[in-house]
């Protein structure tokens, strides 16, 4: 509406003055109402912005576990990552003690292999009775050679449970006759 507000004032009808009047009024009303609904939108918005906060607070505590959590995996991880390298390396010290047995094995058999089979035959059986001072320790050895030697066990060989035998009796003869010292 264009009016003249001051013109109208001082110059104006009464039916000029109602009509500003009657205007006055819905503006002021439409104003208050205006005012209301801003008053309404800045509460709407401090409410949002109080839930915001919260959600916000909520997902920095969230966020800050999951670091939390991450960190714990990580140190659990790198625990269970030195325990495997300390296995993998104790089984490579493992692996090279028994490669270094294995070697000292073969030296040992090829040391008294010649001993015991020598050229399809046996030359020395009494090598496995070193040691022996007692006739009850000539019988545990016996027992022992026999469990070893046997033909049944993957290291049994026919002839040299033979040639155990003859060298048991003959100990044992020399045992009962004295003649062993």
């Amino acid at each position: 509406m264009d009016i003249n507000f001051e013109e109208v004032l001082e110059n104006g009808t009464w039916d000029e003055l109602n009509k500003l009047k009657a205007w006055l009024f819905r503006e002021n009303i439409r104003v208050a109402t205006v005012a209301k609904e801003l008053e309404q939108m800045q509460e709407d918005l401090e409410v949002e912005k109080e839930k915001f906060q919260r959600e916000v607070k909520a997902e920095n505590s969230r966020i800050e576990g999951e670091r939390k959590r991450i960190k714990a995996d990580n140190q659990f991880f790198e625990k269970k990552l030195e325990i495997l390298q300390n296995g993998f390396a104790q089984l490579d010290m493992d692996r090279r003690r028994l490669e270094k047995e294995m070697h000292k094995f073969e030296a040992q058999k090829e040391f008294f292999e010649p001993q015991v089979y020598g050229g399809g035959g046996c030359r020395d059986v009494s090598v496995f009775f070193r040691g022996v001072k007692n006739p009850l320790a000539l019988k545990k050895r016996y027992k022992d050679l026999i469990k070893i030697f046997h033909p049944d066990n993957v290291a049994g060989d026919k002839e040299i449970i033979q040639m155990i035998n003859r060298e048991y009796d003959n100990i044992k003869r020399d045992y009962d006759t004295g003649k062993w010292a």
